[in-house]
């Protein structure tokens, strides 16, 4: 009875030798391993690169500026759009100095947008909750947000790239000014150059460039539905010629 045992014993031991040493199973066991650690190493250099490190600060200003809305007073509201503006050049900058230095990784493409999306929504709806901008217009501006990123994700598995058109630069910039004045969120005397416009109520004029964001949001919503569509068509065409 003892015998089986140690015979099996035997066999798989010799099985595993010769796996061992099996010079293709070697290197592929080598290669696999040497492919792991490359990534780990790459994700961790792109963690440090400068255009990844001002996304990551921007993404540690939400709650600061958060905050500084809670506490409510006009100083702590002029300091949160101060923040947020802050978050908004650094949104601008990081993209610029991967491009000029080369640096676009993997972790840049996931974070940046997911840095916007996470200022932009979490700001909104703060604001929503004080009041100074109406909760079907974040409600809108939202859902564009998500449909657009979903189709993003399509066109990504179907090997298709749609740049944004000029509507959502424009929806980007009507909109980050909008947000400022809303966080700003009281009255001022406001006075540029040679003209004094008076006391200007930061409220109704960020409501106001939020809601033109919101028609741009639409319509290049509507124009990058229309390209989808169109990719799709152009590549299942290319399929089946």
């Amino acid at each position: 009875m003892s015998e089986v045992p140690r015979s099996a014993g035997r066999r798989k031991g010799r099985r595993k030798l010769r796996r061992e040493r099996d010079p293709d199973r070697l290197l592929a066991r080598q290669v696999r391993a040497a492919e792991r650690a490359q990534r780990r190493k790459t994700l961790w250099d792109d963690a440090r690169n400068l255009p990844n490190l001002l996304t990551f600060f921007r993404i540690l200003l939400i709650p600061l500026v958060l905050v500084l809305l809670e506490r409510g007073t006009p100083e702590n509201c002029f300091w949160a759009a101060i923040a947020y503006a802050a978050a908004a050049i650094t949104d601008m900058l990081d993209g610029w100095l991967a491009r000029r230095q080369g640096l676009v990784s993997v972790l840049g493409k996931f974070l940046d947008p997911l840095a916007d999306k996470l200022i932009v929504a979490s700001t909104l709806v703060w604001l929503v909750a004080m009041g100074r901008v109406p909760t079907w217009m974040v409600v809108l501006l939202l859902g564009r947000e998500i449909t657009i990123t979903a189709l993003r994700g399509i066109a990504s598995t179907e090997g298709l790239v749609i740049a944004a058109g000029e509507g959502g630069k424009l929806k980007t910039a009507l909109q980050m000014v909008g947000i400022i004045c809303l966080v700003i969120g009281f009255p001022y005397r406001l006075h540029l150059g040679v003209y004094d416009f008076g006391v200007v109520d930061f409220v109704h004029v960020g409501r106001m460039l939020v809601l033109l964001s919101l028609v741009f949001s639409i319509t290049s919503a509507a124009s990058y539905l229309g390209l989808f569509a169109e990719a799709i068509d152009a590549k299942n065409r290319r399929g089946t010629a």
